[in-house]
This record gives C-alpha cells, structure tokens and sequence, in this order.
C-alpha cells in the first residue's frame, strides 16, 4: 500500500481527501496486463498517433420503454398505447417517439434495433456488458465485459490511458452501477472506476487524486521501488492476490501518476461552453430515485476520454425502471439522452472520429405493453430495444419488428449477443477466432453466438 500526500483540504484523520492515492487499491485494472512488449508497441503507436477503434457503451438502467422511444404503437388501444405520437426524421418511412425530436433530424447517422431478444430479466447492466446472464459461468467469476476482453486482447493505446474506463457512479441500487466485470480474467483486467468524477458544470473534474501534489517524480520513484521491495517480501508471505493482477495494478497506477493524461480528459474547463452547452448538464436530475442520473456530462466525458486513447468508455444514464409515472420519466429523461446522444454523434463526425468510434444506448430489457394503474410499465424481457451510431455501420435503418401490441419480435429477432458481437468487431476483435484462457487454464470464447449483425457490417 502506498499513500502519496499533498496539499488540499484536511480533515479530521489529518488526511487530504483529494490529494492522496492509495496505489496498492487503486482501481486500474483496465491497462492490467502490460508487458515489457505492451509498453513499447504502444509507445511506437503514441509516435505515429493513428486513430483507434472505440466504444462508448451507454447503459440505461431500469429498462426504457422501447414502445415509446423507437417502437411507437398507434394502432394499438390506448391503455396500451399511451401518450406519444411517432414523429418522421429524416430517412423515408423511419418514425419514432415524437421526445426525440433530435435524433429524428438526425435518423440517417442511426440504426434502430426494435426486436432485441435474449434478455435473461437480470434488472443490471451486466448482459449489456458482456453479453451474459449474471448467473453464467459463476465458478470462474462470471464472463468478462467488452472493455475487460479489449485490454487482454488489444492492449493500450497509450501506456497512462486505462483501455476502459467505467463511468456509473454508485447507485442505491448497485447492480445498475455495472460498468463491464472483468469477470475470469482478473482484478488486473477491470475497468478504471474513479472515485468518483466528476465532471461537473463548475470544472471539478473528480480525478485530481491521481495529480501529483508535493511530491516530485524522484520521491515517486524511490516509494515505487519500496513498494516493490515490499511487495517481494509479501509475496513470500501470503497468497491473497495473483502476483500478476498486483504488479499490473501497480505498474498501471504509477504509468498513470506520471502523466496527467487521463486527469485531463476529465477536465471539462478545457471544453468550450458552446460544447459543453451543446451536451448539456442533464439537470436537474429527476426520477433518479435508487438509480444514475441523468448526468449528459459524462457523455462528453466519455469522447475525451476516447481522444486520450481509452478503448471501451462504459456509462449509466439515468433510472428508467418506470412502474410509475412512465410518460413524464420518459420526457425528462428521453429529452435530455435526445440531446447528449446526438452531440455526441455530431461531436464525433466534425472531428473525424464517428467511423471509429461505435456508440451503443440500450438497457436491461424492455417494458409491458400494458400501462398498469400507476401510468407506468412494468418490467418485459420478452423484447427490448437498442440504438446503435458510429463505428463505420450502415446506419439510416431499422431492423426487425414486434407486432402490434409491442409484445415480442415478429421479424428479425436479434439476439443481445448478436449486439455485442457487432460492438467487438467494431473495435478490431473477431470473436469467433479470439479465444482466451479462463482460470482453469482452458480456452474459450467470449460469446456463443459470435457473428455480428450483417444488416450493419456484412
């Protein structure tokens, strides 16, 4: 354990709350892994600065009502029905819910799924990670996440950049703070989690712990090898964590504290207000309840850290589990993803970066067709929706249907692995070829059904 001081406010333990890290907890598993080898290929990428692959996997906890965001029923009776119009964006014969009214203008930069199957009912984040149940394979830890598989499979970018980096902030309701397990591969694969931004329409960005203060490179480096002199005379002593995953941990957390790379990236002063402005806040946070808020900050955080050379940036947007009050949820909570997703993706184009970088918005499942007394929707794992941008797919479409109640898919069900197996080949990794040892030692692949959606990369 190592504990770096400096300035700041201090409290009553006489320790500064935001100018201390603790290294040996630091949680950097994302750029777990780094060889000798790892360092230098991406040390020769950071000299030839090329573009890089990327996903920002948008959560929606809760469950949103796909029957009143991209799949509106107007010919179904009214206690099924309910309050929105569908409304035409700009690709010919395309409608969806009249909140939306952005994403609408901008429906040829978007594929809309309206026939997601294979949800399991888990009401967490997990199967939109990884693209499993919970409950599989629970003796070796459960299957790893996109962003865990990126950094075995991919590596880093950049040596001080964590390749994925987990958003959600706690939640009463912890489940829907999912941010991708690195499941059997390891502590040493997790995602970055700060703790926690940040972000804010002040500047705070949340991340100054991981800034230097009082303390000089040279005084880093002779702690960093007694904590390494320690570590070897622990390792002797006890078993409590693969020797691996710990010296990954720390080799990430000082790679980290050398550079303020990443602490940049959080750093929304360095944005324009018309960007920032463009993106919104997402306040004031409503219907947040045991969930995330709306916080469309860390959409725009999400791109900076992507530009810093993050490959799998992960967020929970707000509480969509509406068994009440489901229409005005969906006005405060749909207006605001309407504007924060489509900033995103202009964002994204105007920079050159929409090709590369694939953008996911989907949750847990869908809801009931029927409206129970309360105005709201009860939980649906029959069928559900997703919307997909960027990463270079055939956008401008719909794909499958439900029939008219909105109760299960008619045309083209696709499975939820399916989704996540087009989001791996969207960010280089071919998951029918790539096979990864488990903790058994034994190879195996990270989805079941590992071809990604023809309609979109075929």
């Amino acid at each position: 354990m190592l504990t770096l001081f400096g300035g700041g406010h201090r409290y009553c333990d006489g320790i500064s709350r935001r100018s201390f890290l603790r290294v040996g907890a630091f949680s950097m598993g994302a750029v777990g892994g780094l060889s000798l080898a790892d360092v230098m290929r991406a040390e020769a990428a950071e000299g030839k600065k090329p573009g890089h692959k990327a996903l920002i996997n948008i959560f929606l906890a809760g469950g949103p009502p796909h029957q009143d965001m991209w799949d509106i029923k107007t010919d179904a009776p009214s206690d099924i029905r309910g309050e929105f119009k569908p409304i035409n964006t700009n690709v010919d014969g395309i409608q969806i819910g009249e909140v939306f009214q952005r994403i609408a203008r901008s429906a040829d930069k978007f594929a809309f799924i309206r026939s997601v199957v294979g949800n399991d009912g888990g009401h967490d984040g997990y199967q939109c990670m990884s693209g499993w149940p919970r409950r599989a394979l629970p003796s070796q830890g459960g299957y790893p996440a996109i962003g865990p598989v990126a950094a075995r499979v991919l590596g880093p970018v950049h040596r001080a950049v964590p390749v994925s980096v987990g958003l959600a902030p706690p939640a009463q309701h912890n489940p829907w703070s999912e941010n991708g397990s690195s499941g059997f591969l390891g502590a040493g694969y997790a995602p970055f989690r700060p703790n926690h931004a940040g972000g804010t329409a002040g500047g705070e960005s949340g991340l100054d712990v991981i800034k230097l203060k009082g303390m000089t490179l040279g005084r880093l480096q002779d702690r960093r090898k007694l904590l390494q002199s320690l570590d070897a005379t622990r390792r002797d002593l006890e078993n409590l964590e693969p020797v691996h995953d710990r010296d990954a941990t720390t080799t990430a957390a000082f790679d980290l504290l050398t550079s303020n790379r990443l602490a940049d990236a959080f750093d929304l002063t360095r944005e324009s207000a018309k960007t920032r402005e463009r993106y919104g806040t997402g306040q004031p946070f409503k219907f947040t309840y045991d969930g995330c808020p709306t916080n469309s900050e860390h959409v725009l955080i999400a791109r900076r850290l992507i530009e810093a050379g993050c490959r799998v940036v992960s967020l929970s947007y707000g509480r969509w589990d509406s068994h009440g009050d489901n229409f005005n949820l969906v006005r405060d909570h749909g207006s605001k993803l309407d504007q924060c997703v489509t900033a995103l993706v202009e964002d994204l184009n105007e920079r050159g970066m929409l090709n590369d970088v694939t953008i996911a918005v989907w949750g847990e499942f869908g809801r009931t067709p029927k409206i129970n007394p309360g105005a709201g929707r009860d939980h649906w794992p029959q069928v559900s929706c997703c919307l997909l941008a960027g990463g270079g797919m055939r956008t401008g479409q719909v794909i499958g249907a439900t029939n008219n109640l909105g109760e299960y898919a008619t045309e083209r069900p696709v499975h939820v692995q399916e989704i996540v197996a087009t989001l791996y080949h969207n960010i280089g990794i071919n998951v029918e070829n790539t096979l990864i040892d488990d903790r058994s030692g034994r190879p195996v692949r990270v989805l079941e059904k590992t071809t990604p959606l023809p309609e979109l990369v075929g």
